[in-house]
């Protein structure tokens, strides 16, 4: 039985797990993730944010654009669809 991918089902899922954003007039669920990465064998350690959201919500974000997600301010680097294109992942920088 295929899995039935509707608004319902993902804006679920994003209440669950996710933090609320606000890009312009926009306002929606979305998971923020906080990703350590190792570089250099240890020599350099950073933190990079990932968001992940409905392409719907906020898929046409860009670089330089704002967002604050859980009452933290951010700024966009990057979006990137996922797989189908439902959800993007957008890389930001605390502002």
């Amino acid at each position: 039985m295929a899995l039935s991918e509707d608004s319902t089902t993902l804006n679920a899922y994003l209440a669950d797990f996710g933090v609320s954003c606000t890009a312009g007039s926009v306002t929606a669920d979305a998971i923020l993730d906080q990703p350590s990465e190792d570089l250099i064998d240890g020599t350099i350690i950073f933190t990079d944010y990932l968001l992940t959201a409905l392409n719907s919500s906020f898929g046409n974000l860009v670089s330089g654009d704002s967002i604050t997600c859980d009452s933290v301010a951010y700024t966009v680097r990057e979006t990137r669809k996922l797989d189908d294109g439902t959800f993007v992942e957008i890389s930001l920088q605390k502002t």
